[in-house]
């Protein structure tokens, strides 16, 4: 115990907001450190990382027979263990400059709808990492703490918090979460729907990189009056012939692809809503709904909930960053962490 307290004199005490697109991580006294893909390049034969991050994820696609890019996270939740370990390990020593006696305290932000196994795995692979004490708390609720939000009042706080794997939606009071939905739906499933539409209307196949990338620069949900629709040159290999080749889309054909998953996320809204209590449901009314995450930088979405509810949507400033910020925000206010984090 004595020497657990020497070595947290050292620690530099993190919050991390482990994504399945991102991995961000956040040190106590000097903010957002590192903003990774969560993405880790493995050797099959030794499973000895070759890559992690930003580096990692340029050779998603693209790797030889021998070495293996895998994504651990997926949905939200641990696809493989081993994987987030090294991966937490990595980023863990990455921000202590490679000090690897360091034992820190970790607040890690996970989706509202994760299982008790699920939130096992993920204290678990922290502790692995060389985590002292380790932290869980909802994304919702780190979500709607980063942006500002008065959760500890006794009023209904709406957040959306639109992520990779997953799209969590939540009315906070009183520190404490009325009423919350999660489903397996954010931006990889519409990567995954862009595929498939251009695989169905053109017989292209286009990789998760290109996917990811016209939802970047095209991806919109909701169509303004007067406004010439973007376009875009995407490359390929052509299902027919086998060979690659080059095409132009435009926005309002990603427009039709994002529709399903687009709808998922509206449907969960809507669910939410009607199960509020009506003492809640007014104040929402007055402060209507907060957009986080990254699918909320997503064109037209604010505008598309706005006519499909009729309240009014805000999206939250850097909606990217909102969970960690909130996750880090706990890391000065032990009090509060007690009263929000998940018990295990």
């Amino acid at each position: 115990m004595f020497f657990h307290k020497i070595l947290g004199l050292f620690s530099n005490d993190l919050a991390i907001d482990l994504g399945t697109a991102n991995t961000l991580v956040f040190v106590k006294g000097k903010g957002i450190v590192c903003n990774e893909p969560s993405v880790v390049v493995l050797r099959k034969d030794d499973k000895k990382p070759v890559a992690v991050g930003a580096e990692a994820k340029r050779m998603l696609g693209k790797t030889p027979a021998n070495i293996i890019a895998i994504r651990p996270m997926k949905d939200g939740v641990i696809a493989d263990f081993d994987a987030t370990g090294e991966m937490l390990k990595y980023f863990i020593t990455k921000v202590h400059n490679r000090r690897s006696f360091v034992s820190p305290r970790v607040i890690i932000g996970v989706p509202s709808g994760i299982t008790q196994v699920e939130q096992r795995a993920v204290k678990d692979a922290a502790q692995v990492s060389g985590a002292r004490e380790v932290y869980l708390i909802g994304e919702p609720m780190a979500a709607a703490i980063g942006v500002g939000l008065p959760v500890g009042e006794p009023s209904g706080n709406m957040i959306v918090d639109i992520g990779g794997g997953t799209t969590d939606v939540a009315v906070i009071s009183l520190d404490g979460v009325v009423y919350s939905k999660a489903v397996r739906v954010g931006g990889d499933k519409m990567d995954e729907a862009i595929m498939a539409f251009i695989k169905r209307r053109y017989n292209l196949m286009i990789g998760d990189m290109t996917s990811e990338q016209i939802k970047i620069n095209l991806g919109s949900v909701f169509k303004t009056e007067g406004s010439e629709p973007r376009t875009m040159e995407i490359k390929g290999r052509d299902l027919i012939s086998g060979i690659p080749k080059t095409l132009t889309i435009n926005e309002d054909e990603i427009r039709e692809a994002l529709t399903e998953p687009v709808n998922v996320i509206l449907d969960t809204i809507k669910v939410i809503l009607e199960n509020t209590p009506p003492e809640l449901a007014s104040d929402i009314v007055d402060r209507g709904i907060i957009l986080a995450g990254g699918g909320a930088l997503l064109k037209g979405l604010d505008l598309l909930i706005r006519q499909e509810t009729g309240l009014p949507v805000y999206v939250a400033e850097d909606p990217l960053t909102a969970v960690v910020r909130g996750v880090g925000k706990m890391l000065d206010e032990i009090d509060l962490l007690r009263r929000v984090a998940i018990s295990l």
